[in-house]
């Protein structure tokens, strides 16, 4: 799935005929404008196909069904736009068997009760609609505010919510990663079951190491393509300080990387990084991992593909790039400042200074490799900025389990290499307890703006997953009102491919 392309969401105006249709195509009409603000395509029955364009009866339920059906609608809006009909509201979305998230919400009364004013009574309508849904077992979100007007920035809010769980729910069940080599055996925590992540929702799809470097080998040194690529790295970052052999390494790797995931519909990476690129193939996989991940394919390090979920998660709640990390070092002075690195692999989206290329020195330093044969590294200090992390791992049952916070990239003195910020996560300490406890490994997705919300109820509500993070009352127990405030987006967006190399 692409994350920048428009969500498709059918809307279903739920009416019953004991009260005014002139209020309910009233609110019909408004929570279409509404959505369609926020460039949502909106498929939902016009006057002519049902009574003033709203769902009362079970035909009209069946005939709207079959249209979202037919339009292959991502989510589904149901707002009880009077009291609403109970019944064809649910067989609408069971007639639909799309398995997409759903959405409740009720139109606010326009005036003050009286003895002879239309009245809407959708809050107690929107009760039995949750009802009727929960007895045929469909599930389904409630809007923060839960009652409102169409109009009302509170819903704006809620339909920005919603769409960020559609994209992560639709995703994750159609994702194929791709799983390049074998992860370091040292890295126990990279260690997952395959037949529990296809039933989750993602499919592996593995090659050897060995046909990435034979591959990208074969590659004619003049290929159009490579030249571009190569190029491209160059303006992507600073390459003074590596051979100029090492950048069309890269190129070489991307390139036939682009070319196998066009071929096998890859939607991210889990790849072999170290040490064996760098002693067989004369260069780090990061600079390539990097540019991926700035385009939305995101790539994680140790062919961890529980980490390349939970960025590819990340990505699509964000709709802006994500990285995998180590939470590598407490602050020496501050129990609330964690050092977020790795050896060379972010995006370059989160870059607060110079992209460069550089030298993986652990790698080099231990003689896995030689010096020469370990650059690619992507070196920069992210810049200040809201972030969400996320970490999906599986118990030793094969359940899954993700674990969230929300905090700030800050500047601080300290200093390292590779790429690395320093976040600011308010409860700190018992987040870290928790994620021993809870049995989370060392690396985490991140991404910047706040959309832990998102991922909460799309991890938790959809995917049937524990779901923890640090301010959590009663650990290990789902309930959406998590406390992490409205989402706060970034302005990054994805960066496009070169012309021609789209995955």
């Amino acid at each position: 799935m692409n994350a920048t392309r428009p969500v498709k969401l059918g809307f279903l105006p739920a009416n019953r005929g004991f009260f005014s249709k002139e209020l309910a195509a009233r609110n019909r009409n408004a929570t279409v404008a509404a959505m369609e603000a926020l460039g949502i395509q909106v498929v939902v029955p016009s006057p002519e196909q049902t009574q003033v364009g709203c769902v009362e009866t079970l035909k009209e339920a069946e005939l709207v069904a079959a249209l979202f059906r037919q339009e292959e609608v991502d989510g589904i809006v149901i707002g009880a736009v009077n009291f609403g009909e109970e019944q064809s509201a649910a067989l609408c979305v069971r007639k639909a068997a799309l398995d997409v998230p759903v959405l409740l919400f009720a139109c606010q009364e326009e005036a003050a009760l009286t003895p002879s004013a239309k009245r809407l009574d959708s809050f107690c309508g929107l009760l039995s609609i949750g009802e009727a849904l929960r007895q045929i077992g469909i599930r389904y979100t409630v809007a923060q505010r839960p009652v409102c007007f169409p109009g009302d920035d509170s819903f704006a809010a809620d339909l920005d919510w919603f769409l960020r769980i559609c994209r992560v729910v639709k995703g994750l069940r159609h994702a194929r990663y791709g799983q390049i080599g074998a992860r370091p055996d040292a890295f126990w925590t990279c260690r997952y079951d395959e037949k529990q992540l296809q039933r989750l929702g993602p499919t592996a799809v593995t090659l050897d190491l060995s046909e990435l470097i034979g591959g990208a080998e074969k590659i004619d040194g003049q290929d159009a393509d490579l030249l571009r690529i190569a190029k491209s790295i160059r303006s992507y970052a600073d390459v003074s300080g590596v051979q100029d052999e090492s950048v069309l390494r890269s190129a070489r790797l991307e390139l036939f990387l682009r070319r196998w995931a066009g071929e096998n519909g890859i939607d991210a990476f889990a790849i072999q990084c170290w040490t064996s690129l760098q002693a067989n193939f004369g260069v780090c996989s990061c600079t390539t991992m990097s540019r991926f991940g700035d385009e939305g394919v995101p790539s994680a390090c140790e062919a961890d593909v529980l980490g390349t979920l939970s960025m590819h998660a990340a990505m699509l709640a964000s709709d802006s790039p994500a990285g995998l990390a180590d939470w590598n070092n407490l602050h020496h002075e501050e129990d609330e400042l964690v050092n977020i690195w790795h050896c060379g692999v972010f995006p370059a989206a989160f870059a607060g200074s110079p992209v460069k290329l550089g030298v993986q020195e652990i790698i080099a330093s231990s003689g896995a490799a030689r010096y020469e044969d370990s650059e690619g590294t992507i070196e920069f200090v992210a810049r200040e900025s809201p972030i969400t992390l996320c970490r999906v791992t599986q118990n030793v049952e094969g359940g899954f389990r993700a674990v969230l916070a929300q905090g700030r990239f800050e500047n601080n003195a300290a200093s390292t290499f590779g790429c690395y910020g320093w976040c600011r996560l308010p409860g700190l300490q018992r987040l870290y307890r928790n994620v021993l406890l809870r049995h989370f490994p060392h690396h985490v997705a991140l991404t910047q703006g706040h959309v832990a919300n998102a991922l909460w109820e799309a991890f938790g509500n959809y995917f049937d997953m524990s779901v923890h993070h640090a301010e959590e009352v009663t650990p290990g127990i789902y309930t959406p009102n998590l406390p992490f405030g409205p989402i706060e987006p970034t302005e990054v967006r994805l960066r496009p491919a070169a012309a021609g190399m789209e995955v």
